[in-house]
């Protein structure tokens, strides 16, 4: 099976299950195949050749966000109610957002398209070794180690800067969790392991009838 069969393979089953994801009623199942576009689209990005990006999908998305949107939705418990939904105003805003993203994509491609010609141009002019030593590939940098260096380089602050705004919200998540509410009756093992034993002790007669 060659690559071009596999790629088709992937966006096809993409394809229908974004499609699954927004027409279910049930949430948990919008999740699960959510989480299967993830795959896929983990394994195209794993075709092309860009395994960090593809591997990196998996584990944020897949590993964390799909996971979280799961417990998340268990956890809300969401009933299905019997209400009627205008399909008429969902199909035109998904034309409106679909035509913008392929106007987008369009233009984009574009660009490519006139920058790759270009270069292209410039480089029929320059002679090129028809055959590369192994060692000479062995020795390049893979995609992984070309992104590290340009990342803990180049970009070396904003990456600081990201984990420390994470840092921050992983703390605040954690104190809006924390109820301190007053008259809330908890165990203080301090208090307990100190008291006073012939203060809490009591004997009692017991009466006999």
């Amino acid at each position: 099976m060659t690559s071009i069969t596999l790629f088709w393979i992937f966006s096809i089953i993409s394809l229908l299950s974004a499609c699954l994801v927004v027409s279910l009623a049930n949430a948990v199942y919008s999740v699960l195949f959510l989480i299967i576009v993830f795959c896929n689209t983990a394994s195209i990005l794993l075709l092309l050749g860009a395994e960090f990006l593809s591997f990196l999908f998996l584990i944020v998305y897949v590993g964390a966000i799909a996971v979280l949107f799961l417990f998340v939705v268990m956890m809300l418990n969401v009933k299905i109610d019997g209400a009627k939904v205008n399909y008429t105003t969902i199909l035109l805003i998904g034309f409106l957002i679909s035509s913008i993203l392929l106007f987008q994509f369009s233009s984009a491609m574009q660009i490519d398209l006139d920058a790759y010609s270009n270069i292209r141009l410039n480089l029929t002019e320059v002679n090129f070794p028809t055959t590369t030593l192994w060692t000479q590939e062995n020795s390049l940098p893979s995609n992984v180690e070309s992104i590290g260096l340009v990342l803990y380089t180049s970009y070396s602050l904003v990456f600081i800067l990201c984990a420390f705004i994470l840092l921050l919200a992983m703390i605040g998540s954690i104190i809006l969790t924390m109820n301190q509410r007053n008259g809330v009756k908890k165990q203080q093992i301090t208090l307990q392991l100190h008291r006073d034993q012939n203060k809490v002790v009591r004997f009692l007669d017991l009466r006999k009838n």
